[in-house]
C-alpha cells in the first residue's frame, strides 16, 4: 500500500490493483505464441525469434499511421483460427493481466475474424470464453484473484454488425458483457451500424464504440447521440472541443505539459457543446496513452489530452488498447503518466475507480472490487 504523500514507485505500481476496459484480445498476444503458433500452421512471420519479432511489432505500430497500426494484426489473428488456438491466447491474455496487478479487464475481440479454419460464429465466442476461464482458475492458483468479461466486436468496415449484436447477446450468460465496433473511422461512421444499435439497447445490452481516435467530433457525436454510445473507445478528440481564451487547446503546444496548467487556466477552459455534455453525462472515456502516440493522436505523454480531461473532471479511464503493439502495460501506462504527465496516486487512484464504475459488471460486483480491493490499497 502506498504511503501517504509517496512517489508512484514501478514497485508499488506494479501492486496496485487495475481496472482495464479497453484492451484488444488479438493485440495482446505475447510473442513467443505468435511465434510457436505461427510455425505449427506454416505462417510466415517478418522475425524468427521472439525479440526480433516483439521489436517488429512496436516499430511498425510506430508509423504514426492507424491504417499501418491495424495491419499488424494480420500476423496475430492469423494463429488464432482454431480454437485451441483461441482458447491459447485467451487464457494467456488473464495470466499476463493478473501478473500486472490488473483485477478486473474487458477484453474485445471480433469473431468474424476468426472464421478461416472452419470455425462458426458461436465457436469462436466458446472457445474465448473457455480460454478466459482457464485463465482466471490459473490465476486463482498463483493467488492472483482476476475477473474478465469479453466484449464482442463488429468490424466497421464490413456488415456483420447486426448479425454480430446478436451473436454477443446470445453469450451474454456466458461471459460476453458488452458490444463494440472496431476499425478505421474515416468513412466508416458508428451511424451505419444504427440497426446494430437500436436492437442491443431493445435487449438492455451494454455497448461502447470506438469514436475520436483517428477521425474528430463528428464521429463523437455520431457514437453518442445517433447511437447511443454508453462509453467511447479512445474520445481523444474531445480535446477538439476546448477553447483556451477563444484559441482552440490542441493548438497550444507551448502550454503544456497539462499537469503544470494553474487552476487559473483550468478554470478559463470553455468547453463546447459536445464536451460539456460528455462531462455532465459522466460518460467514460477509455483512454490509451501509448496506442494513441503510435497512431499520432497525441504527439507525446506529457501533451496527451488525458491529463487535462482528469483535472476537468471527465470521466477518464486508463487503458492498454493492445499490449504487443506498444509493448506496455497497465503498470507501464500509470508509469509513464508519473515520469512525464506528473501524475501521483491520487489520479491513478481516481482512474481506477473510473473504469470499475463504468465496467459493463452488474453494479453490486462492481461495488465489492471498489469497496473490497481498489480503495482499501490506494487508501490506507
Amino acid at each position: 500500500m502506498p504511503e501517504q504523500g509517496a512517489t508512484p514507485t514501478p514497485e508499488l505500481i506494479r501492486a496496485a490493483p487495475k481496472a482495464l476496459l479497453h484492451d484488444h484480445l488479438d493485440g495482446g498476444l505475447r510473442a513467443s505464441t505468435v511465434l510457436e503458433l505461427s510455425r505449427e500452421i506454416g505462417h510466415e512471420l517478418p522475425a524468427d525469434d521472439v525479440d526480433g519479432l516483439a521489436e517488429w511489432f512496436r516499430a511498425s505500430a510506430d508509423s504514426g499511421s492507424l491504417v499501418r497500426y491495424l495491419e499488424t494484426f494480420d500476423h496475430t489473428i492469423a494463429v488464432m483460427q482454431t480454437a485451441e488456438g483461441l482458447r491459447r491466447v485467451a487464457r494467456e491474455c488473464v495470466e499476463d493481466l493478473a501478473a500486472d496487478g490488473v483485477v478486473y479487464a474487458e477484453s474485445r475481440y471480433a469473431p468474424e475474424q476468426h472464421l478461416t479454419a472452419g470455425l462458426r460464429l458461436d465457436e469462436v465466442v466458446s472457445a474465448v470464453e473457455e480460454g478466459i476461464r482457464e485463465g482466471e482458475a490459473l490465476a486463482a492458483e498463483a493467488g492472483r484473484t482476476i475477473r474478465v468479461d469479453t466484449l464482442v466486436t463488429a468490424m466497421r468496415h464490413a456488415a456483420k454488425s447486426r448479425e454480430i449484436a446478436e451473436l454477443a447477446v446470445r453469450h451474454r450468460d456466458d461471459g460476453v458483457a458488452g458490444f463494440d465496433i472496431a476499425g478505421a473511422e474515416a468513412g466508416f461512421p458508428p451511424t451505419r451500424h444504427l440497426d446494430a444499435f437500436e436492437y442491443l439497447r431493445r435487449e438492455n445490452f451494454h455497448f461502447t464504440i470506438h469514436a475520436g481516435e483517428a477521425f474528430g467530433l463528428p464521429s463523437i457525436w455520431e457514437a453518442i447521440q445517433w447511437c447511443g454510445a454508453e462509453r467511447l473507445g479512445h474520445g481523444v478528440r474531445l480535446v477538439d472541443d476546448l477553447t483556451l481564451h477563444g484559441v482552440p487547446v490542441a493548438q497550444l503546444d507551448d502550454q503544456v505539459p497539462y499537469a503544470d496548467w494553474s487552476e487559473d487556466q483550468l478554470g478559463s477552459v470553455h468547453l463546447g457543446r459536445l464536451a460539456a455534455y460528455v462531462r455532465d453525462r459522466r460518460i467514460p472515456l477509455e483512454m490509451c496513452p501509448s496506442s494513441n502516440l503510435q497512431t499520432g493522436a497525441s504527439p507525446t505523454i506529457a501533451a496527451h489530452p488525458i491529463t487535462l480531461l482528469d483535472r476537468l473532471r471527465f470521466r477518464v479511464t486508463l487503458n492498454t488498447d493492445n499490449r504487443l503493439m506498444s509493448g506496455t502495460s497497465m503498470s507501464r501506462e500509470m508509469q509513464l503518466l508519473v515520469d512525464e504527465a506528473g501524475w501521483g496516486w491520487r489520479q491513478l487512484r481516481r482512474v481506477t475507480v473510473n473504469a470499475m464504475k463504468s465496467a459493463f459488471l452488474p453494479f453490486d460486483e462492481r461495488l465489492e472490487i471498489i469497496e473490497g480491493v481498489i480503495k482499501p490499497f490506494y487508501d490506507d
